[in-house]
């Protein structure tokens, strides 16, 4: 390789995104719904959902590895992107991943899912601190504000889903609650933000489908920590069906958004509606969430497909991990 090629590889290396992290997001929870509809619906996908994970698990443990050479070379790069009112927001997609590694090997490894957990855990509340401390002490334009604010809290609330099973269900409902109240205090001000003022930038757009995410992955760490369903998981289920059906009357408007990274963002959520469906259908036996549930699962698929084809091809023409302008 010659040193006009290394100096480009290098430089692709001090721009790998912090976002990146938001593919291992996505394909997991896609894995993990893939698991959980072949054992409860009991349709046979030849295992795909713990094959998906498998590979998974080496992208992350492949994109952890170049992070951290990107920290070590370039140290400033990692600091400027934590500093990034956008950017910062997805570090916790790091320990979020690993939260959703550790909910998929629950039921394959008890003992990697909650190596996994114990890591994850103490790291995720030590980057929610962080962050909420930026967010007092920095002023922000609310114009800044997006869904990507709801990353950090969406990881306070997937801790019981393994948790309740590795450790007490004390810690389970103390990070439950951080994530619930915070929640809907953030998803207040992002209203608030969308309604009146500027729209949120077309890059940053298909972050709307985070909004998915809270109400979804509530309702599955909800029926974890008591066991059971009542009027509560209802609301937090239909909620979170009521903001896919909303988001989806925008088709025309994500259809115009040109690929990015973000793209991402479609995905997890995605997954994350397809779980709580499954899961839904489980505790209430209505035949109707079972159908509405494989429509998710094929829909997740579809876009999940679209763009991981998305990703490979920009990552080929070589335009990701480039200077920002």
């Amino acid at each position: 390789m010659s040193t006009k090629e290394t100096n480009a590889e290098l430089s692709r290396l001090k721009f790998l995104p912090i976002t990146l992290f938001g593919s291992v997001m996505g394909l997991c929870g896609f894995a993990i719904a893939l698991m959980r509809f072949e054992a409860i619906i009991e349709v046979n996908l030849f295992g795909a959902g713990v094959y998906l994970l498998y590979a998974v698990t080496l992208l992350f443990i492949t994109l952890t590895i170049f992070y951290v050479l990107k920290f070590i070379r370039y140290p400033d790069e990692v600091v400027m992107e934590f500093k990034h009112p956008v950017r910062m927001n997805f570090f916790p997609a790091y320990t979020i991943s690993l939260l959703l590694l550790s909910i998929g090997y629950l039921d394959i490894n008890k003992e990697i899912s909650a190596v996994l957990w114990y890591v994850a855990t103490p790291i995720h509340l030590f980057l929610l601190l962080k962050i909420i401390s930026v967010w007092f002490h920095k002023e922000f334009d609310i114009k800044m504000i997006n869904p990507a604010w709801f990353i950090p809290v969406v990881g306070t609330i997937l801790v019981p889903i393994s948790g309740v099973v590795h450790a007490s269900p004390e810690i389970s409902w103390f990070f439950f609650s951080i994530g619930i109240i915070y929640w809907i205090v953030l998803f207040t001000i992002v209203i608030n933000r969308m309604i009146f003022n500027h729209p949120i930038p077309s890059k940053l757009l298909p972050t709307l489908f985070i909004l998915i995410a809270p109400p979804a992955i509530g309702f599955v760490s909800y029926t974890a920590l008591t066991g059971g369903f009542d009027n509560f998981s209802r609301v937090l289920y239909y909620f979170g069906i009521f903001t896919l059906l909303q988001l989806l009357t925008m088709t025309d408007q994500f259809r115009k958004v040109p690929f990015f990274i973000s793209w991402w963002a479609y995905t997890f959520p995605l997954g994350a509606a397809t779980i709580s469906t499954v899961l839904y259908y489980k505790l209430t036996g209505i035949i109707f969430f079972k159908y509405l549930s494989a429509l998710l699962l094929a829909l997740t698929c579809l876009v999940i497909a679209i763009v991981l084809y998305r990703t490979i091809r920009a990552m080929i023409n070589k335009e990701v991990c480039i200077q920002e302008l």
